[in-house]
């Protein structure tokens, strides 16, 4: 819940700063109130998406957004499971797997997020929280093409903290093998999105590591210097 009018700046910036060949895929997505203007600034530079929607199309839900509305404004992808909504909002998973099948039905990716959360690490049951919620949030469907998962340990979210690599590089590998389980040979080819405090400064070490295709990127997207140099580390890889 960041970003006014004046914050598209940093987007003019970013736009900008993307060199013409760009060394990855780049989605930003801001708050829902400026992904139409945002789309007619960035003329296509790089991909805009939403931060949520609701699973029904439209109807008497005052407040919530639509896949379809997104898709109208200028979207091409939709964050949902963040652990922000499950936590303050109460989403559980098939929450979050009937949100993905609206996102598909608007013609966006979902970007579907899982994690655990400090005490549930400390119990020795990340694996097991990111199994569940793997197997359900993500539905059969699911391919390479219409979804990306998102690993956030909600602990290192805005915190500062960061898991040892050794750690990412183990979840990861575990996330792999459990799509790989549910959806087979789709499960294979889908990219794992790192997302818990990724700076300029760590992004490189990161994004080396195997089965880490890229970044959920949280408050070192909102300077597009700093989101710049994150793209940029993902140039070698």
């Amino acid at each position: 819940m960041n970003g006014l009018c004046a914050d598209l700046a940093e987007l003019e910036d970013l736009k900008n700063g993307l060199a013409a060949s760009m060394p990855c895929d780049v989605l930003v997505c801001p708050p829902a109130s400026l992904i139409a203007r945002a789309a007619w600034q960035v003329k296509g530079a790089f991909a805009l998406g939403g931060q949520d929607c609701r699973a029904e199309p439209c109807g008497a839900f005052t407040g919530d957004i639509s896949a379809e509305m997104l898709k109208d404004a200028g979207a091409s992808a939709v964050i949902v499971g963040h652990s922000e909504r499950r936590q303050y909002h109460g989403e559980c998973d098939a929450d979050v797997a009937a949100k993905a099948r609206a996102a598909w039905r608007a013609g966006l990716m979902a970007v579907i997020c899982v994690g655990e959360t400090e005490a549930q690490r400390d119990e020795g049951r990340a694996q097991h929280i990111c199994h569940g919620q793997i197997k359900g949030s993500v539905p059969p469907e699911a391919s390479a093409e219409n979804t990306a998962i998102a690993y956030e340990p909600v602990w290192a979210i805005g915190s500062g903290k960061t898991p040892s690599d050794d750690d990412i590089a183990a979840m990861h590998a575990h996330i792999r093998k459990c799509l790989v389980e549910h959806l087979g040979a789709a499960g294979q080819g889908m990219r794992i999105l790192y997302g818990g405090s990724v700076k300029p400064s760590n992004a490189k070490t990161i994004l080396s590591l195997d089965n880490v295709n890229g970044a959920l990127v949280g408050g070192a997207s909102l300077k597009a210097q700093d989101f710049l140099a994150i793209i940029a580390a993902s140039r070698a890889y």
